[in-house]
C-alpha cells in the first residue's frame, strides 16, 4: 500500500487561491447579473414617452447608480388625467437592486391608477400611502406629485418626504420650492400631505429631481439644489429647451459623482394657451 504524499505548501496555497478566485469570479458574475436585471427591470417600468400637449414642454432624463448594487427604485412619470390635466411625479424607493426596482413599479403604477379616481395631489398621496402600507413590504418611497392644468397654468403640488423641486420664471428668477410636505409613503397610517399651488407662466419651468441628482460624496442636498437653481435660472432666461435643461441637470449630477440613481423631470411653458401670472398659495392639509 502506498500513501498519497501531501502536497507541498506552495502547491496547496496555489490550489486554495485558485478556488477562492473562482468563487469570487462567480460571485461577481452573480452580482453583475443582479445589477443588469435591476437596471433592465427599472428601465422597462419607466414611461416610454411623455404626453404631448400644445404649449407644454415635458422632458425627462434618468441615469442608474454608478456604484454597482446601489441601482434601485428612482422613477419619473407624466400622464394625462381623465379631465385633461397632466399628472407629474418623481420618486425614490428606499433600498437597492431588484427588490427596490420591483417595488418602484408597484408604487408608480399604483399612484397612476389611483389618479384616475382622485387626482387631487394631497388625497392621491394619502391613498397611495395606504396602498403601500397594505403591501406589507419593508420598504418605503418618497415622492412628489403635481397636477398641472394647461388651460389655466395652475400647478398643484404635494410631497411625501421627497426633495423639493426648483422653479424659475422667464426673467431668470429661480428658487427652491420650500413647500410643506408629509412623511414618505409606507411609513405612517393616516398621513396628511399639504398641497401648494403655483402658476406656471410663459417661459417658466419647474424641475423635479430625485436625491441622486443633488446629493453625492462632494456636496450636500442644499448645495446640490442651489446648482439646479442656477441651471434653471439660466435656462429660463435664455429660453433653453426643456430637454436641454433636463440633460444639463443630469450632467451636473454626473460631475459630482452621484452614487445613487438620478432622475430629472422638467415641465415648461412656451406661451401658447392661457398663462395667468401668479404667486404661491398654500392650502391646509386635507
Amino acid at each position: 500500500m502506498f500513501r498519497k504524499r501531501p502536497a507541498p505548501d506552495g502547491e496547496e496555497l496555489l490550489a486554495r487561491l485558485a478556488s477562492l478566485t473562482t468563487r469570487a469570479r462567480e460571485l461577481a458574475e452573480l452580482r453583475r447579473s443582479q445589477v443588469e436585471l435591476a437596471i433592465a427591470l427599472q428601465r422597462d417600468m419607466l414611461p416610454a414617452d411623455l404626453p404631448a400637449v400644445p404649449g407644454i414642454h415635458l422632458a425627462a432624463c434618468y441615469s442608474p447608480a454608478y456604484a454597482g448594487l446601489n441601482v434601485g427604485g428612482d422613477w419619473y412619470d407624466a400622464f394625462t388625467l381623465p379631465d385633461g390635466r397632466i399628472g407629474l411625479s418623481v420618486g425614490d424607493v428606499q433600498g437597492h437592486a431588484i427588490d427596490a426596482a420591483a417595488f418602484m413599479g408597484q408604487v408608480r403604477v399604483g399612484l397612476r391608477a389611483l389618479a384616475s379616481v382622485t387626482s387631487e395631489p394631497g388625497d392621491l398621496l394619502a391613498c397611495t400611502n395606504e396602498l403601500v402600507l397594505s403591501l406589507n413590504k419593508d420598504l418605503f418611497a418618497t415622492c412628489t406629485f403635481m397636477r398641472y392644468d394647461p388651460a389655466t397654468g395652475l400647478l398643484e403640488s404635494a410631497r411625501a418626504g421627497h426633495v423639493p423641486c426648483v422653479r424659475a420664471t422667464a426673467d431668470g428668477r429661480a428658487e427652491v420650492c420650500r413647500d410643506e410636505g408629509g412623511p414618505p409613503l409606507g411609513v405612517l397610517e393616516g398621513s396628511d400631505y399639504p398641497v401648494t399651488r403655483y402658476r406656471l407662466g410663459t417661459g417658466g419651468v419647474f424641475v423635479l429631481v430625485t436625491d441622486g441628482v443633488v446629493e453625492g460624496p462632494s456636496l450636500n442636498v442644499d448645495e446640490g439644489l442651489e446648482r439646479v437653481v442656477r441651471l434653471a435660472s439660466l435656462a429660463a432666461a435664455v429660453g433653453m429647451e426643456a430637454h436641454a435643461l433636463a440633460a444639463a441637470v443630469l450632467k451636473n449630477a454626473e460631475l459630482i459623482g452621484h452614487e445613487d440613481d438620478a432622475a430629472v423631470l422638467v415641465v415648461g411653458h412656451d406661451g401658447r394657451g392661457v398663462t395667468p401670472e401668479g404667486g404661491t398659495v398654500r392650502l391646509p392639509p386635507r
